[in-house]
């Protein structure tokens, strides 16, 4: 037997009743899912492991291939991502004392500093809420009566009648009120449900997004019934003095009637404008730096593109000079060698010069050419001691 029937029972007592119906299931669900997901005997207890054994794998042969180092920089984040996939995944306390208590504890507890208020805030507005409907409830009867006898029949009035939009202004309210309330409740409830499952997914780099994905829905659903308990908090301040005038001398007052349609639309817009406030706020959340960001990502991708070519063109127009600075020397001598007194000596030993001169200049600008130099190796880790490095060939012209 589940320990909410009596809250199930009384859900239809009013906006507070099915709130405290809701909480107790979102608490008994949440904690019957962990433990069937990853408890003793949970159905993904062996995923978990092959999850992590595959993690360590990759980070072994990361080492092997030199792509990570045996630092404190770079063991610091595995470690920590490793220690906090174990202690939410397979730990109810651990899961219930930090990720229940501040996604459901935390919004209620602000609200109710913010409005100064003892105990829940939500269930107090929930009460406030409630007593209105009473209230209108009670105005409807208080004018609603059978004919005297012998007196002539009621007469058949319009749609849009003062009891008639009394009566939907109450719908209205209670649409903004449990359209919010209780649906953010039942989708945070499942959020946290699911939560041990997207938290195995922080482990590895391509599954990230889904746990960033998962902790924006959270803070949404959390801090969703905070806008919309304190802003309806001043809507029903203001909707009190409303409800009180309803009741005239000649039954249902029309101009209170009027107002307090006008008044429960606005609410519903409130509380619209709460949940469109919250989404924005969740969409311009970095996750901690787990979800990235697309347009700087393209701008960071972009620039490498355009700045690739203007380098390039730097490059090969130095390059020329480069190789007139190297050989002008060489030619210099050369020439000096094989002046108009000189002239047998060239002739004789010309070729052996041009050879000589040509190996100096061919050489010059190998040396001064940046493309030919070697790059810096890559790999740093434990499998760079057996990496080969790549032998140095320059053909000279003999």
């Amino acid at each position: 037997m589940s320990s909410c029937s009596v809250q199930i029972e009384n859900a239809s007592a009013g906006v507070a009743a099915a709130l405290r119906a809701v909480d107790c299931l979102s608490a008994e669900t949440t904690a019957a899912a962990f433990t069937r997901l990853f408890g003793a005997s949970g159905a993904l207890t062996p995923a978990l492991t092959a999850l992590l054994t595959l993690y360590i794998v990759f980070f072994a042969f990361s080492l092997l291939t030199g792509r990570s180092r045996v630092s404190i920089s770079a063991l610091t984040p595995r470690m920590l991502t490793v220690g906090l996939v174990l202690t939410f995944a397979t730990s109810w306390v651990a899961y219930q004392g930090v990720i229940w208590t501040l996604a459901a504890g935390a919004p209620d507890q602000i609200a109710g500093i913010v409005l100064g208020s003892q105990g829940s805030a939500t269930q107090i507005f929930a009460d406030r809420i409630d007593l209105l409907f009473a209230a209108i409830s009670q105005a409807a009867s208080s004018t609603t009566g059978l004919p005297a006898s012998g007196g002539p029949p009621p007469v058949v009035q319009g749609s849009f009648t003062p009891a008639n939009l009394m009566w939907l202004a109450a719908l209205l309210l209670m649409l903004g009120t449990v359209g919010i309330l209780v649906t953010a409740r039942i989708a945070l409830a499942v959020l946290l449900a699911l939560g041990p499952v997207f938290i195995t997914f922080l482990l590895f780099r391509g599954t990230r997004g889904l746990c960033a994905g998962w902790l924006r829905g959270v803070v949404l659903t959390a801090i969703t019934p905070l806008f919309a308990v304190l802003g309806g908090a001043f809507m029903v301040e203001l909707a009190v003095p409303i409800v009180g005038s309803l009741v005239g001398l000649e039954g249902i007052n029309g101009r209170a009637a009027v107002a307090l349609f006008v008044m429960a639309a606005v609410h519903c817009a409130l509380m619209a404008l709460a949940l469109r406030v919250a989404s924005t706020l969740v969409a311009g959340w970095k996750v901690f730096g787990l979800a990235a960001d697309p347009d700087s990502a393209a701008t960071g991708s972009r620039s490498v593109y355009q700045s690739a070519p203007a380098s390039l063109g730097a490059g090969s127009s130095s390059l020329p000079g480069m190789v007139d600075r190297g050989r002008q020397p060489v030619v210099a001598s050369v020439r000096g060698d094989a002046g108009p007194g000189s002239a047998a000596p060239a002739a004789i030993g010309g070729s052996a010069a041009m050879r000589s001169a040509r190996s100096a200049i061919v050489g010059t600008a190998m040396q001064g050419h940046p493309a030919n130099r070697l790059p810096p190796l890559r790999a740093r880790g434990i499998g760079s001691r057996f990496a080969s490095r790549p032998a140095v060939s320059r053909e000279l012209l003999k």
